[in-house]
């Protein structure tokens, strides 16, 4: 088997969802693909590690399969799989179930969440076609160009899959030059807790630590001096982000299961957990998330000692037992400033997040317009950006990116730096998109501002300029891009004078002219 390019590995790996369309929705091709590759990745690893611990330390065949820090058992192992013409699903879903049983600690819940064993949805004859797909190539590390190109490719296909499932994408894919804009202006550095209150497949999390390998001591060894967490509330997508994870050699990142809002799991003694950095793309305006009012409130009793039944405006009566909405509580129609306080309030006092929200959020008014009241008094709102249309997979409505800061420096203080980045992107059929340049203009005039970079750096303010609080106050806290920046380019004032002596001139020139031709043409009898 010939080595793999990271471009022969896409085009393979995509070519598995040709075999499965027609049996199962598009949307679904991610969970059944991605566990087969899981499957022949981990059993090709096994085998070069297990040949390696014979070659190298002579041990035997048997004990050699002791060594590998991933146990592989053997109902699990890819030569016996491939042999099997009948039930092939149901040996699927026992290898799966098989190897979550000898690795609980990393994939308890993780490989079990699809099943391959409904006759109906996938037949034997389709399952066995996929098996000799994936043993076309070899995923041993000596066959791939670098170890992490699986991971690569596991990014890409993510990608393909969000494209064809349309709609359904977004809710386990954000656009990769959204997540680099966003990881840049927040800059993790090495030892930060990284925490994805959201985190879909985790391409934020990797993305963060991607960023942090690059820069001093963001290596330990082979191993990025990050720690990630994250929480995930559809269970599939949980399942993926877990193995994206591994894939990517992230094997002790914390992704739990479960709603953040309702239920969030990384707590310290009953406390929210805090974290140096916090990024997510939360589900725009989520609705119907009052679940968690219902599920905190104090219960409050009438005269007759029988719960009382309040009104529809009871949030004055919440309290959240984690203290995560003091600046106010959203209304029932959008849980967009519900998830930014959480990770306000999972910040460390020096710690920065970065968020993807609605536009909506930077001006209704209501509840909202207070919360963004609170937040700018407290001088949390480093910066605001502005981001073009139709760039998400679930809506083609523009969004913005808010980043928080605890411990803004000194020149920062009361200020917010707004950038206007909606005109600056690659169109495309379906989606559009941000590129290196897109990303880098956000960036330079973002660390312009935030880092002070030198004033001759002109920064046109048509594009992004610093904004004092108390203009944005007099605007009764409305953060609307188009009031503070405006994009028209202004006209150059005319001095009607020059321009009506520069028409003399040119009529001048004109006579001039038409007199040297009328006398050519006599000279020539015409």
């Amino acid at each position: 088997m010939s080595q793999l390019t990271l471009d022969k590995l896409e085009s393979w790996l995509w070519d598995s969802a040709n075999i499965l369309r027609g049996s199962i929705d598009s949307s679904d091709f991610k969970n059944y693909i991605v566990g087969l590759l899981f499957l022949k990745r981990a059993n090709d690893v096994f085998e070069e590690e297990v040949s390696t611990f014979m070659e190298r330390d002579g041990l035997s065949r048997e004990d050699a399969e002791d060594e590998p820090f991933f146990k592989l058992p053997t109902e699990a192992r890819w030569d016996e799989l491939k042999k099997i013409t009948e039930n092939i699903g149901v040996a699927l879903d026992k290898a799966f179930a098989a190897i979550e049983r000898e690795n609980t600690k990393y994939l308890e819940g993780v490989l079990t969440t699809t099943k391959f064993g409904d006759k109906d949805r996938l037949s034997d004859e389709v399952l066995q076609r996929l098996l000799r797909h994936f043993n076309q190539h070899s995923l041993k590390n000596q066959d791939l160009y670098t170890p992490d190109l699986l991971g690569d490719a596991y990014e890409y296909l993510i990608k393909q899959f969000a494209d064809d499932a349309g709609k359904k994408g977004g809710e386990f894919y954000s656009p990769q030059g959204v997540v680099k804009t966003i990881v840049q202006l927040i800059k993790p550095q090495p030892k930060n807790k990284i925490y994805d209150p959201t985190c879909g497949s985790g391409g934020m999390l990797i993305e963060s630590a991607k960023y942090v390998a690059q820069l001093p001591e963001g290596k330990v060894g082979n191993n990025i001096n990050v720690s990630l967490y994250g929480q995930e509330k559809n269970i599939g997508t949980w399942a993926i982000g877990k193995m994206n994870m591994i894939l990517h050699n992230f094997v002790e990142a914390d992704l739990r299961k479960g709603d953040t809002l309702t239920n969030p799991q990384h707590l310290e003694n009953d406390s929210l957990m805090l974290f140096d950095r916090v990024i997510a793309n939360p589900p725009f305006s989520q609705d119907a998330w009052w679940g968690l009012i219902e599920a905190n409130r104090e219960v409050q009793l009438d005269k007759d000692g029988k719960e009382k039944k309040l009104a529809p405006n009871y949030t004055k009566e919440v309290v959240d037992k984690h203290g995560r909405f003091q600046y106010g509580i959203p209304p029932r129609s959008y849980a967009d400033l519900a998830f930014l306080q959480h990770m306000v309030a999972s910040l460390k006092l020096d710690g920065k997040a970065g968020v993807i929200l609605p536009h909506g959020t930077l001006f209704r008014s209501g509840t909202e317009g207070a919360i963004r009241g609170k937040l700018l008094k407290e001088d949390l709102i480093e910066g605001i950006v502005g981001l073009p249309p139709a760039l998400f997979y679930n809506t083609g409505i523009p969004a913005s990116i808010w980043i928080i800061n605890k411990s803004k420096p000194q020149h920062l203080k009361n200020k917010v730096i707004i950038i206007d980045a909606s005109k600056g992107y690659k169109e495309g059929s379906n989606q559009n998109e941000l590129t290196n340049e897109n990303i880098l203009s956000i960036v330079t005039a973002y660390d312009h501002f935030a880092l002070q970079h030198s004033k001759e750096e002109q920064i046109s303010e048509a594009f992004a300029r610093i904004v004092d609080i108390n203009e944005i106050t007099s605007n009764n806290h409305n953060l609307n891009i188009s009031r503070y920046i405006d994009a028209h380019v202004e006209a150059a004032d005319i001095d009607l004078h020059q321009v009506k002596l520069k028409i003399d001139e040119l009529e001048l020139q004109e006579k001039e002219i038409d007199n040297k031709l009328r006398s050519l043409l006599a000279e020539l009898g015409i």
